[in-house]
């Protein structure tokens, strides 16, 4: 007899995973599918950093490691702070944890009592909402549109806000998005959290270094609000090393030392080797980042050619991340032999069908109707997932 929790039972499993899985399990049937699903770079780590991994292997890094993570990395992510971001912390504000999730899910647990509201715009990430059902919070998603660029205004902002807000999620570089907010549009999302003083602002700003537009900026760079701010971040992305599994956090102190607590009594510390080849990806050479982002914007503007020249889909150019999020909505109700799309899952089980490429259905990031292409993939491979985006789409009538 099944005797799960509530809250494992009102959980939602990842849309994200469970396409990358449905696509896997057709390629090992035979088929030619092509993966823009998964969210990850498809670069491997940079060698400056496997062979710091190495040498950590022949050196003393074998056991135990601090819960917070270890001082010289702590001391290392205050500088790139510093360096990167104008922003001063000190070790004491940092800690590292087992993936920018696993730092994101000790944010939420320890911040959030049950019944409390966060603010989540939508189109968002899909672990936010179901993070906030876990920590028994209420998840109060405001909707966005392609034509504002998936971005949320001071005035919605304003409007949300009630006497049982603790929080304002925020992701820039977006996932699923890749909207980037401004300097002047974040400083009016942070006058209106300057009214409130018992709300916190939680930035994911994992996607810092895969940006298009110019330098990132951190909504934490306000000083009426930092110390009501949590920057979740990580070495996953920026530097290809999502299977390290190395996230950081950098907020208020008292914060902090709770998530200590809490990751004390769940994981203990990150894995040592994967923190060693973390200090070198974040004190190393640097010009990896920028290869890497240079790729990405390329291919960028390769699928951007091919989606908008489709006729009948909207979508906005991405400032960073690697996604386009176009809204094929007026595909939703079509048929091809005998098949009817009723919805964008619907959609995305057609494409992978059919047009064998992997993609996520919007409606998993809050956002009917659209679909979430990663350009994580070589050139090659975004050409031809393109001819077939086109030509499976163009079959439905």
């Amino acid at each position: 007899m099944e005797q799960l929790s509530a809250r494992i039972n009102s959980l939602s499993p990842s849309a994200t995973i469970a396409m990358n899985q449905k696509g896997r399990e057709l390629k090992d049937k035979g088929v030619d599918v092509i993966n823009l699903s998964v969210g990850e770079p498809d670069f491997m780590t940079p060698e400056h950093i496997k062979e710091a991994a190495k040498k950590a292997i022949d050196g003393p890094w074998h056991h135990y490691a601090p819960v917070a993570g270890y001082p010289d990395l702590l001391k290392a992510i205050v500088e790139k702070f510093k360096r990167e971001n104008n922003l001063d912390y000190k070790p004491s504000n940092i800690m590292v944890s087992v993936g920018a999730k696993h730092s994101l899910a000790n944010v939420m647990l320890c911040l959030i009592d049950k019944g409390e509201e966060v603010i989540v715009p939508a189109p968002y990430w899909v672990s936010y909402v179901e993070q906030v059902k876990i920590a028994e919070g209420v998840n109060v998603v405001l909707d966005t549109t392609v034509e504002d660029e998936f971005k949320i205004s001071p005035q919605q902002l304003e409007d949300a806000i009630t006497p049982k807000t603790k929080a304002l999620l925020l992701c820039s570089p977006s996932n699923p998005t890749g909207s980037v907010y401004t300097r002047e549009e974040l400083a009016a999302l942070a006058a209106v959290i300057a009214k409130h003083p018992g709300i916190y602002v939680i930035a994911d700003e994992i996607y810092e270094h895969i940006n298009f537009v110019g330098g990132h900026e951190s909504i934490a760079q306000f000083e009426e609000i930092k110390d009501r701010c949590v920057i979740i971040n990580g070495v996953s992305k920026g530097y290809a090393m999502t299977g390290w599994r190395i996230g950081y956090m950098a907020g208020p102190e008292w914060l902090i030392k709770a998530c200590g607590k809490l990751q004390g009594q769940m994981t203990s510390g990150a894995c040592s080797i994967a923190m060693r080849a973390s200090l070198e990806a974040l004190t190393g050479d640097q010009s990896c980042v920028k290869e890497m982002r240079d790729a990405f914007l390329r291919r960028r503007d390769l699928i951007l050619g091919h989606v908008n020249s489709i006729e009948g889909v909207k979508c906005a150019t991405p400032g960073g991340a690697f996604y386009v999020f176009p809204d094929l909505s007026t595909y939703i109700g079509k048929s091809v032999d005998g098949r009817k799309i009723e919805t964008d899952m619907d959609l995305c089980i057609y494409l992978l069908e059919v047009g064998h490429i992997a993609t996520v259905p919007g409606s998993a990031f809050g956002a009917d109707g659209c679909v979430r292409i990663s350009y994580a993939n070589s050139d090659e491979n975004l050409e031809k997932a393109m001819q077939r985006l086109k030509k499976a789409l163009a079959a439905l009538s």
